[in-house]
């Protein structure tokens, strides 16, 4: 007796970058002791992992995604929570397909080592394509990103900095030969002497499907540079929101705060 076998398609897999300085690789959770800094080890459940949910890791082979996110990509520094995992849980009940999180941040960069031919940026497209290679079933879905806070330092480089982050933008776009490439930028939420100049800059970049989120006023550990944990897990899901709303269905490409 012949039986009829159900093939079910295999489900997609969405790629998200996520690129960036510190409070991208994440550093809620990290403890300054005496002789050391070391992660808490705490996982609030939105940062849970879930079998859909994979990473791309240093030696790009794909893995189970866990937090810290960027233990083996931020190297030199002690990683702990940041926002991907929160970002792709609130996602997860919406898109319904495997996800790909493609860590590059590194703590401490200024925008100018994003810059195409510097060892950072190169490394993070090289690493972007890597992630679409071999898979016939996968999207390159938007990139997350989220620094500026050395480039507040200066005013010399907080003015350049519109200029640089919009020709980052167009770099990252030409090199993945993807030009309506979303992105979702992150508004700082603290920084240095200059911070209130990039912020400006930040909110300025005029491109079509760029949009920002607002980190300003949510919580800061003790350094006052570093989300907390709970701020990372907000910040997850306003990015989960924005995503949503301006890219999920149809993109639009003006700047919206959220």
């Amino acid at each position: 007796m012949e039986t009829n076998t159900l093939i079910l398609p295999k489900p997609k897999r969405q790629i998200f970058i996520l690129s960036g300085q510190s409070n991208m690789a994440g550093r809620g959770g990290v403890v300054r002791a005496a002789d050391r800094k070391y992660w808490d080890g705490l996982l609030p459940p939105e940062c849970s992992p879930h079998p859909s949910i994979l990473r791309l890791a240093a030696n790009l082979q794909w893995e189970p995604a866990n937090e810290p996110l960027h233990v083996d990509i931020d190297a030199g520094k002690v990683c702990g929570v940041g926002p991907g995992m929160a970002f792709v849980n609130a996602l997860r009940p919406r898109v319904g397909d495997e996800v790909g999180l493609v860590p590059c941040a590194v703590g401490g960069t200024a925008i100018r080592e994003w810059a195409r031919g510097e060892k950072l940026y190169e490394n993070m497209v090289k690493r972007a394509k890597e992630s679409m290679k071999g898979q016939e079933n996968c999207e390159m879905k938007a990139l997350l990103w989220y620094q500026g806070e050395r480039d507040s330092q200066s005013e010399e480089d907080a003015a350049a900095y519109k200029v640089n982050m919009e020709t980052f933008i167009h770099n990252v776009r030409q090199d993945l030969d993807f030009p309506s490439l979303p992105i979702i930028q992150v508004a700082l939420g603290s920084g240095f002497e200059f911070i209130e100049k990039v912020r400006e800059a930040q909110k300025a970049v005029d491109l079509p499907n760029v949009v920002y989120v607002d980190a300003k006023g949510l919580q800061l550990k003790e350094d006052n540079l570093h989300l907390t944990t709970e701020s990372q897990v907000q910040l997850g899901r306003m990015l989960a929101e924005a995503y949503l709303t301006h890219f999920h269905a149809s993109p639009i490409g003006n700047e919206t705060q959220f």
